[in-house]
């Protein structure tokens, strides 16, 4: 019997397409080790994204994979969970305690920005990772009311502010620090200056991913964003109509002038179903995110449907995530999550944090 090389189990491991990804496991460096005792395979995978709902079935499917090996005996695959911080624009660098900054952003309003916001933070952290979110909707907060937080963070210096926390997510938002029915108007260098405190005076824990809910348009608070705060990566929010798509369009473009990259696109209220009789109607169009994805050569990261229950839990102040996690909503939302995380996980590494500080001083 022909005894197994390493590199038959490598080249097999190359033919395995992470769907999260959309890259086989050797190009997507997650494969960390390879071990082989006689016909005996042990192989070790570090997924670079949080996958607690997929780590089982992934397990299960690359032992198979492995076993059309011929002469392959007993097969051995452990997965593991490491995430690391991202690289940023050029000339910034990562803020302490935070790895990865995910901006998500729409052209418009009215299409389910925050909503989407709310649930992919609560997805990532129902992955396993130290998710927080900030609200940066400086005039229209809505994550207070989302996640049925409000009155005023804690402060145990009286110059910084800590996170209220909701389901396990950290959050902080203007909404803590104003009425609920108090208007603010702000002029732009107000608001920019009140987003860089919120983000910076704020301690947060130990995060892997700080979820930006940007308010829509491409204006101040975009352009601080885009220039002032390290950025790992941004999803785009559309709905399928035209209207919208020109609008996420912009907010794509935007983006690119200013090298941050964008993850991919998620489109709500893609269909609508009767809660009566079950009949699907594209009230807003058909297939407009998936058409813009493939125009713009952006990951299409999943579509969600108008749903009366996903309005319904985020008024009540428990996002779909939490309120129904065997949903199918629910499941998009993860699904989602897993997809934007995995594709940052592609993208260069920031090792600034692992470098020693200089001192230079006069003896």
């Amino acid at each position: 019997m022909a005894s197994i090389e390493k590199a038959d189990v490598e080249d097999l491991l190359q033919t395995f397409i992470d769907p999260n990804n959309g890259t086989d496991l050797v190009s997507a460096k997650s494969v960390k080790a390879i071990v082989i005792d006689g016909n005996n395979v042990s192989v070790k995978l570090e997924l670079g994204y949080p996958a607690k709902s997929y780590i089982a079935e992934l397990k299960a499917a690359v032992e198979e994979h492995l076993k059309t090996l011929a002469g392959i005996g007993d097969v051995s695959v452990e997965v593991s969970v490491k995430i690391l911080s991202h690289a940023v624009q050029q000339a910034l660098k990562p803020l302490p305690n935070v790895k990865n900054i995910i901006a998500v952003a729409s052209g418009k309003g009215g299409v389910g920005k925050s909503t989407t916001a709310v649930n992919l933070a609560l997805a990532l952290a129902a992955e396993g990772a130290n998710v927080g979110i900030l609200d940066a909707d400086i005039y229209g907060p809505s994550i207070p009311m989302m996640l049925g937080l409000s009155g005023l963070p804690e402060s145990k210096d009286q110059k910084t502010m800590m996170p209220k926390i909701a389901y396990g997510v950290q959050t902080i938002s203007i909404g803590y620090l104003v009425e609920a029915d108090q208007a603010m108007i702000w002029r732009g260098p107000m608001v920019t200056t009140a987003l860089q405190q919120l983000l910076k005076d704020t301690n947060w824990d130990n995060l892997d991913y700080l979820v930006i809910d940007l308010p829509p348009g491409t204006g101040d608070i975009q352009l601080t964003l885009s220039q002032q705060i390290p950025v790992s990566g941004a999803i785009i929010v559309t709905t399928p109509q035209d209207i919208a798509l020109i609008d996420a369009q912009r907010g794509l473009g935007m983006f690119e002038k200013v090298n941050v990259p964008v993850l991919g696109l998620v489109e709500n209220m893609s269909m609508h179903i009767c809660s009566n009789c079950g009949h699907e109607e594209a009230i807003f169009g058909e297939g407009g995110g998936l058409a813009m994805a493939e125009r713009n050569r952006i990951e299409f990261l999943g579509s969600l449907p108008l749903d009366i229950n996903i309005r319904q839990f985020a008024d009540s102040g428990r996002p779909t995530v939490v309120a129904d996690p065997d949903g199918r909503p629910a499941q998009i939302y993860r699904q989602i999550a897993r997809k934007t995380a995995a594709r940052l996980a592609l993208k260069a590494k920031d090792f600034t944090t692992k470098f020693p500080k200089i001192v230079v001083q006069n003896t």
